[in-house]
Order: structure tokens, then C-alpha cells, then sequence
């Protein structure tokens, strides 16, 4: 009897019957690359070992971790719930209350070392702030676990990126197996055609910068390999100089490989030749994320190249009437342009696993509930 569940490594990969369809065709191509030359090439902070299970027949990539401690967050939640959270901590405005809330989350870290935390696989883990989900059901997803439960024992099993408006059915069944619900940050979806009147004139404002500033919007087929340098550039500006060295490092190989394969669709705002904002996106299943996101932070924001962008990623999802998931930040911003607010969780199995590892993650779960989320949703973050 054919097995429902079945994995593959750099070794075994080219045994994969990859689906003949427009997911299995992605997957394929970003996959197999982060298979045969790691994930360091692409992306220079993490460190990790993908795989690929099959359920059947559907490929979903894995991420297998030891300890690394310093790894970006989308395969380290040491580095979410800590580190970067203990950055996050300035947001506040308050110097007594982010001392007292660093000293708290000092001694947690000292623990969830300890308690080996970071010994985790997790289940569709495409190393992105935002993991969609392709077409698996509730029932696929526990016979995962079932098979991870088997394969990696003593190992905290995880879903990213699930939210009870994008992923409602998956959650009550994961919390149904026995996974804790552990909240991972406040993030913001746009339905298509929902905007009221005041949130579609000022995207068409913020829109209308362009023309103003002499920008030009230019696509996928507009986009060069001499573009590279400058795209992880305006990337890094933004997501790692001026927010968190913990957000994936895309490297000049990634951006290589999603102009190659498609594996983004890539969008920049152009001026006399030059790129000064950049966009990439993928969708699946009925929503789109935007991981790629960047722009030149050092020309005047009264330029609006931040607006000028956000508006371009709002008009690509209405054209494709499809969800824009737009991650976190920048909350007010996103809420006045017609997005609501969601918490994202983090679906955890830790059974099996040390009892204090078990007793770190009920104490995350339970300090997020009662005081993190509760802040970051009254600051509107």
C-alpha cells in the first residue's frame, strides 16, 4: 500500500513525482534549488535543513533545526519570540516598562536555551515573513504531525503564519490534536473590493504620486539582472537597516533565482532609469503576500516612495481580486487603506518533547495572551 506520507532529501529528491499543476510547478522550482545547495546561498541568515514531504501526493517543505540560535526568525522562534521581540520592545514609548519587559524576556531566553527550543521541524516553511497555505485539509495536516510525531521524536512541531480568518477549519482541528495556539504577531488583510470610499481615495492618492514624481511602474518583463544588486539593495534598506537584522537576508542568488523561475513576481517603481522601490509577491489559493519589499531610504519621505509602492501592491491584488495579506507593521497605515486587523498564530506540538520545553512554550502562550498581543493591538502596531 502506498504510503500517504513520504519524505525527501537532497539525496532522495530526484525520486519526487512533482504534481503537474501551477502549485506543483512552483514548488518545484523554489524548492529544488534550497534541496541541492542549502538554504545559506539565498538567504544569508539562515541556517536550516529543508526537505520535502509528500501528502498525497502534495509537496510541503519542511525546515528541521538543532539549536541556532542567531538564525532569522522564519526558521528560529527563539529569534521571534525573543530576540526580535526584545527589539520591538522601543515601540512602546515607555523606558521602565521596556527595561522590565527586556529583564523578563532576558530570563526567558536563559530558559527556552535550556529547554532546547529551538530543536524543531516546521511544516510548510517556505523561509518567508508569510507562509500560504496551498490546498491542504484539516485531516492532512494531523496526518503530518502523525508521521513527524514517528520521524523526529523530542522535537516541537510547528505551523507558521495561521490566522482564524484565512485558516479557520486548520486551526480548530490543530488545537483539536492537541497544539497550542501560541499568537506571533498582529497582521493586516485586505479583501478585495471591501475598501470604503476614504480608504480608495487615498490609495488612489498615494497612487497618483507617481505621475507627480515622475515614476514609472515597471514588471516582471521590465525587470533586468542588472536590477539585482540594486533590488536586494532597497530590500535591505528597509527590512534589515532600518527594522530588524532578524528578517530574512535575501542574497543576489534569491532574487536571481525568483527573476528566473517566477518564483516572485517582481514589481519597481523606475526614475530616469533607476530603481528606487521594489515589490515581489506570490499568491496561492485566493491571496497574495508581498516578502519582498524595499525601497530607497534615504531619499526625503515626503517623496511618498513608501505610499507609491504600497499603492501599486494594493492595485496588483484588486486586478487579481484576490486577499492581500500584508504581514505586520505599519498598522494605522494599512487600517486607513481599508485593511483589518488579524492575530497570526503559530501552531505548536510539543508533546514528546522536555517538560521544560513544554513549560516554556505554555508561559509564551500565555504571557502573549494576557499582555503582548493585548499592547501591540492597543498601540495599533
Amino acid at each position: 500500500m502506498k504510503k500517504r506520507v513520504t519524505q525527501y532529501d537532497r539525496d532522495s529528491v530526484a525520486g519526487l513525482d512533482w504534481p503537474d499543476t501551477e502549485y506543483g510547478r512552483y514548488a518545484r522550482e523554489y524548492l529544488i534549488p534550497l534541496l541541492e545547495r542549502g538554504a545559506q546561498p539565498f538567504i544569508d541568515n539562515v541556517s536550516t535543513t529543508v526537505k520535502v514531504l509528500t501528502i498525497d501526493g502534495l509537496p510541503v517543505p519542511i525546515t528541521v533545526n538543532e539549536a541556532d540560535y542567531d538564525n532569522s526568525y522564519v526558521c528560529s522562534p527563539y529569534t521571534h519570540y525573543v530576540s526580535y521581540a526584545r527589539e520591538e520592545l522601543a515601540l512602546l514609548n515607555n523606558r521602565m516598562f521596556e527595561r522590565l519587559l527586556s529583564l523578563m524576556l532576558s530570563g526567558m531566553g536563559r530558559m527556552l536555551r535550556q529547554a532546547r527550543f529551538n530543536r524543531v521541524v516546521q511544516v510548510n516553511n517556505w523561509l518567508l515573513s508569510t507562509n500560504l497555505y496551498p490546498d491542504l485539509s484539516a485531516e492532512q495536516l494531523t496526518a503530518i504531525l502523525d508521521y513527524l510525531r514517528q520521524t523526529y521524536p523530542g522535537y516541537t512541531l510547528m505551523y507558521r503564519s495561521l490566522s482564524r480568518e484565512t485558516s479557520g477549519e486548520l486551526v480548530a482541528r490543530l488545537q483539536e490534536y492537541g497544539c497550542k495556539l501560541v499568537p506571533s504577531r498582529q497582521i493586516y488583510l485586505l479583501h478585495p473590493n471591501t475598501s470604503g470610499s476614504k480608504a480608495r481615495w487615498l490609495v488612489k492618492r498615494d497612487r497618483n504620486l507617481l505621475a507627480k514624481h515622475g515614476y514609472t511602474e515597471v514588471g516582471p518583463e521590465e525587470i533586468t539582472q542588472e536590477d539585482i544588486p540594486r533590488i536586494v539593495e532597497l530590500y535591505r534598506l528597509l527590512y534589515i537597516d532600518k527594522y530588524s537584522a532578524y528578517n530574512p537576508q535575501f542574497t543576489e542568488a534569491y532574487i536571481a533565482l525568483a527573476l528566473e523561475r517566477r518564483t516572485l513576481q517582481i514589481y519597481g517603481l523606475r526614475k530616469e532609469g533607476r530603481l528606487d522601490a521594489v515589490l515581489g509577491f506570490y499568491e496561492r489559493e485566493g491571496a497574495m503576500t508581498a516578502p519582498l519589499f524595499g525601497y530607497d531610504t534615504s531619499l526625503p519621505q515626503s517623496l511618498g516612495l513608501y505610499r507609491m509602492l504600497s499603492a501599486v501592491l494594493i492595485g496588483l491584488a484588486g486586478s487579481r481580486e484576490l486577499l492581500l495579506h500584508e504581514s505586520s507593521g505599519v498598522g494605522q497605515f494599512k487600517r486607513n487603506r481599508g485593511a483589518s486587523g488579524a492575530t497570526e498564530y503559530s501552531a505548536v506540538y510539543d508533546r514528546g518533547t522536555s517538560l521544560l520545553n513544554r513549560c516554556g512554550w505554555s508561559i509564551l502562550e500565555l504571557l502573549l495572551r494576557r499582555i503582548g498581543m493585548p499592547l501591540i493591538q492597543k498601540l495599533k502596531l
